[in-house]
């Protein structure tokens, strides 16, 4: 029995570690994607899923056909000399995509033994992985559409879906291994006060990729060289995205106050909490960054990443706060293979 027991802590070990690894990684592909975003590498590979039909991307421009420019020249946006900065940045965002679908792929495999115990984890970790390829197969849609901006929104929607998920099963594996704190009175209070800032901050995000596109739709006007004159040119939608982060910022405030008024102890929930305050605050710095110093493009990928980073953390801080529950379910799982 202690041989067995200790053969399903090595399993569900292996297992955390791995999604803990598989969520970071999603967490870099959103990284790498605003990258590509900020510096115009998108079409950087004009083709999918080769690059200028090549498995291993060139480098300069006498490694491409002499007629390159007339094969590729409208799908490159106008920019027809090669760039290779621009493709090597688009190609290595698609490595990276790749190499989260093996992670998503291997944590499905391990997640395997949970049928017997808790198949939330199996089913969760079965549909990060459906979602995955999923994501895969619209990011060559956004390449053979040329940047539709509605699908490069519902791309990076899916990524965000695609950790929650992935967050999701990785909390329900720890149930029970970690000590969280209980509310003592108005949990609900709190629940309805975290979801509300869950989907305002949701919103948040859309409003802010409605602001990227505003702000190519200013690129087409005014062109790249003309950064510092990008955010007077902005319409309404900068002005809604800039006012809402100070909403998003007073519910945070309140879940703090709710939670340190009605814990009696301070813990995991509590220290998640305040780590999401202070990068609230962090992002409404590189928000300003952006507004006031021509919107650099370092900034950018930091700005989405930790607007992406906050929501996981609500989530997880969500899943937290009904601990009991997951644990509840565990237990009757285990109960009905017992």
């Amino acid at each position: 029995m202690t041989s067995s027991n200790s053969l399903i802590d090595r399993r569900e070990h292996l297992f955390r570690r791995l999604a803990l690894l598989t969520v970071i990684t999603i967490y870099l592909l959103i990284v790498a994607g605003g990258i590509v975003r900020s510096t115009g590498s998108g079409m950087g590979c004009p083709d999918w899923p080769r690059c200028f039909g090549r498995w291993v991307p060139p480098t300069e421009a006498s490694q491409l056909p002499p007629n390159y420019q007339e094969i590729y020249g409208a799908k490159l946006k106008g920019e027809i000399e090669f760039n290779a900065a621009k493709t090597w940045i688009e190609y290595v965002n698609r490595l990276l995509g790749a190499f989260a679908g093996l992670l998503v792929f291997g944590l499905l495999v391990v997640s395997i033994p949970y049928l017997r115990n808790d198949k939330r984890v199996f089913y969760g970790s079965l549909l990060s992985f459906i979602l995955i390829g999923l994501n895969g197969w619209l990011g060559s849609r956004v390449v053979a559409t040329e940047l539709a901006p509605y699908l490069v929104t519902l791309h990076m929607l899916l990524a965000i879906l695609v950790v929650f998920v992935l967050l999701y099963v990785m909390t329900v594996s720890y149930s029970g291994r970690v000590t969280i704190e209980s509310v003592n009175r108005n949990k609900s209070t709190v629940n309805q006060i975290l979801i509300w800032t869950l989907v305002f901050s949701t919103i948040q995000v859309l409003i802010g990729t409605q602001v990227r596109e505003a702000i190519d739709e200013v690129i087409q006007r005014i062109g790249y060289s003309e950064r510092y004159r990008w955010i007077e040119n902005l319409d309404y939608r900068f002005y809604i995205h800039r006012t809402f982060s100070l909403v998003i910022l007073v519910f945070h405030l309140a879940v703090i106050y709710q939670l340190r008024k009605h814990t009696t102890t301070k813990g995991i929930l509590s220290q998640l909490t305040t780590s999401l305050l202070v990068l609230v605050i962090v992002e409404i710095l590189t928000g300003i960054i952006l507004a006031y110093f021509s919107v650099p493009a370092a900034a950018q990928p930091i700005h989405l990443t930790l607007a992406v980073v906050i929501l996981g953390l609500q989530f997880t801080a969500l899943l937290m706060l009904n601990a009991d529950q997951l644990l509840k379910n565990r237990a009757v799982e285990q109960l009905h293979y017992s």
